[in-house]
Order: C-alpha cells, then structure tokens, then sequence
C-alpha cells in the first residue's frame, strides 16, 4: 500500500458516501451490524467509520445504555461522518489511528471495522491494538473484499483505466481495497496477534446502480483511485470517469446495472 493510498480528503467523503457507499458498503453494513448486535455489546469501538454508514446501521440496534465510539484515520471523514448521523448522545466520533488506538486496555467489548484492514500499513500492530483495547472474551468484527476477480464493477474499472494509462496504469483498487484476501493469512495473523476461534465467512452480493455512470463516478471519483488518475494527468479525471462508464455499459448495459461483489467477514475472540 502506498502512504497516499490512505488520504481521503477534498470531494472524496461525499462522493464516497454518496456512489461508493450505495454501490458496495450498504449491504456489508447490515451484515456487520446484525453480527454485531448479536453480540449484545455495550461498549462499541468502530474502527475505520468512513462516512458513517455502518455506524449508522449499527446504533438503533445497540441498547439505550451502551457507548459507541466511532473513529477513522481521516479527519474529513469523521466530519462526515457526524454529520450524517442521526442525533445520539451514545455516540462519539474521534480521529484515531488503528495502530495507535487512544483507548485503555480491555475498553470495548466490540471493535467492529468494515473494509478497513487493508489500509492498515502494518495488520498486525493493527490487529495486536484491537485485541489491547478489548475486554478478555471480547469480540473483533471486520471484513475485506476478496480478490478484485471476484468483484466485478471494480475489476473492469481498473482493466479500463489500464487500457487509457498503459505506461501507468492505476492499481489502486487491485493494491489495497482488493489486495488482502489470502484466508490463511489473515487467519494467521489474527492467531498470531493473540486471537482465538477466528471464524471467516465469504459472502457474496450484487452492486447495482441505475445507469453505467455511477459505478464509474463511484469508482474514479469517490475513492483514492481520483487521486491517482489526477497524478497522471490533471485534466482527465472526467475523460477518464466517461471511458470506464462506456466499458461498463458495453459489458453489463445501457440501463439499470448489476454486478457481484464478494467479501470475508471475520470474528475472532480476544
């Protein structure tokens, strides 16, 4: 992962929440809050909230008297994030870096994280951080997107922009978001982190959007990958959004479109 790889700033937290987090996050969320509130937990740790939208899916299902402390590395987001969310006195937002939690030990009794491992420059110091700030018996919550084949809106954008980038073609989207899906490694590195009875499910689900064009602006406009198309030439981030809206129009239609997208979703116990 590059260092730039983790800076969601500028137009980036709206154009996230509002193309990416429809797209691809919404049905995750529901999943991780139904796990979590399983689990009955009263006091909660997010870590990687980005805008908001598992906090938002999470927080009506806790008890009146449990704490929620959401955090991201990105204070932009965490903005956001706040702002979308409903008035509740139970929650409160805070910049916080996952390898640097500012929290006491055995704190939470859930630290829940959707699809932010992969931005961790150092999974294990992350995942070592989680197990310090929860309760013995405690519980880690979190899931990462398989392998980018498996998910195919974000497969055929990057195949897109190599075609316009061919000398440097942009691998955001393959590099971090898709690049930590090895099942056994993450099983390691949670064991080796101090974790037990790591359970990992793989679940499939369907993106879909009302037209070509919003899985493009989704992808090359509401995530880093923005960045990246800009660094390679300033002017092109429209030109760029347009191609890979016609490439995904060739494959999947002109009208309403639908897609796979698959993740692993993870419990372990600290």
């Amino acid at each position: 992962m590059l260092e730039t790889d983790k800076v969601f700033a500028g137009s980036i937290p709206e154009n996230y929440d509002r193309y990416m987090v429809p797209l691809i996050f919404e049905p995750y969320a529901a999943d991780i809050a139904q796990r979590a509130a399983s689990l009955s937990p009263s006091a909660v740790l997010e870590i990687a909230a980005g805008s908001g939208v598992v906090t938002r899916a999470l927080a009506p299902r806790l008890s009146p008297g449990a704490s929620y402390v959401a955090t991201d590395l990105n204070q932009p987001m965490i903005d956001y994030a706040a702002s979308r969310q409903p008035r509740d006195s139970r929650i409160k937002w805070r910049q916080a870096d996952a390898l640097a939690l500012p929290f006491e030990n055995a704190t939470f009794d859930l630290v829940c994280c959707q699809f932010g491992a992969m931005f961790f420059p150092d999974r294990s110091s992350g995942y070592r951080e989680a197990k310090r700030v929860l309760k013995p018996g405690g519980h880690f919550l979190f899931n990462v997107w398989d392998r980018i084949e498996e998910n195919v809106f974000a497969d055929d954008v990057t195949n897109a922009l190599a075609k316009m980038f061919p000398n440097d073609p942009p691998r955001f989207l393959a590099r971090t978001p898709h690049g930590y899906h090895d099942t056994a490694l993450i099983r390691s590195e949670l064991e080796d982190s101090g974790f037990s009875r790591v359970v990992i499910d793989t679940r499939a689900e369907q993106s879909r959007a009302s037209s070509p064009r919003l899985p493009a602006i989704a992808y090359c406009q509401g995530t880093v990958l923005r960045n990246e198309i800009q660094a390679r030439d300033a002017g092109k981030l429209e030109s760029a959004t347009d191609y890979v809206a016609s490439v995904i129009a060739d494959r999947h239609g002109s009208g309403e479109v639908a897609a796979k997208i698959q993740a692993h979703v993870i419990v372990a116990v600290a």
